[in-house]
């Protein structure tokens, strides 16, 4: 999906646990499972029920974003990114006002790992779809795009060109070479730019799913016109 998909990969489907070797899941009981899994907010932040932290903790979800960079091998040169979390009560709003500096007419890709236990996605693409529409569809989607933790979008305009990804892990990801307007929406929303933050992709984590979204995302697909491979 866009420059940024080379984040660690576990995905976790409903009822389905995969531990990597030395994974701080490898030993639990289902009790300890259980209640870890069941664990939606640390401290002042929520987690959707998309994905959770390694049982160690070895990152403790948190509320913020940090600016950081992406090397284009392709164009040779490097993408400035912002890269944000943010608490479940407000992470779709806050996706949603990001999409405003984009413009009118935009382009969107869907990422899913639905149906693929041996790992790797598939990304769906539709161009030329008014903003007004494709968020008109996406606040009716607006649970599964927030707790299914095998999808994920983008929405991007190439001829500035800016995309603002909210990814599997509900991060939000934005990069071009003018990120301003997005660091004012993040800054709007109340949250702080923190240089050292450590996000859920840095370290273990799990994903969840269900056969339910799995449905959903099938709706959202149709939806938007969606029925082929984006390469």
């Amino acid at each position: 999906m866009g420059f940024l998909k080379k984040f660690f990969r576990s995905p976790i489907h409903e009822n389905e646990v995969s531990a990597p070797q030395h994974s701080s899941f490898e030993h639990l009981s289902e009790e300890e499972l259980e209640a870890h899994l069941g664990v939606f907010r640390y401290g002042e932040f929520r987690l959707t029920d998309a994905v959770r932290p390694s049982y160690d903790l070895q990152v403790v979800p948190r509320q913020g974003y940090r600016h950081d960079a992406y090397q284009d091998e392709d164009r040779k040169h490097r993408v400035p990114v912002l890269m944000a979390s943010a608490s479940k009560e407000k992470l779709f709003e806050l996706f949603m006002d990001m999409i405003e500096p984009l413009g009118g007419e935009l382009d969107v890709v869907l990422e899913t790992s639905h149906h693929r236990p041996s790992g790797g996605h598939e990304d769906l693409f539709r161009e030329h779809i008014d903003a007004p529409v494709l968020k008109s569809t996406l606040w009716d989607f607006e649970e599964l795009l927030l707790n299914d933790g095998c999808a994920g979008i983008a929405v991007l305009n190439p001829s500035i060109p800016l995309e603002v990804q909210f990814d599997e892990h509900k991060l939000l990801i934005m990069y071009g070479q003018s990120l301003d307007e997005f660091e004012e929406v993040l800054t709007a929303h109340g949250l702080p730019l923190d240089p050292d933050i450590k996000f859920i992709t840095e370290a273990e984590h799990v994903h969840s799913s269900s056969d339910q979204f799995s449905h959903q995302f099938d709706q959202l697909k149709m939806r938007l016109g969606m029925d082929s491979q984006f390469d």
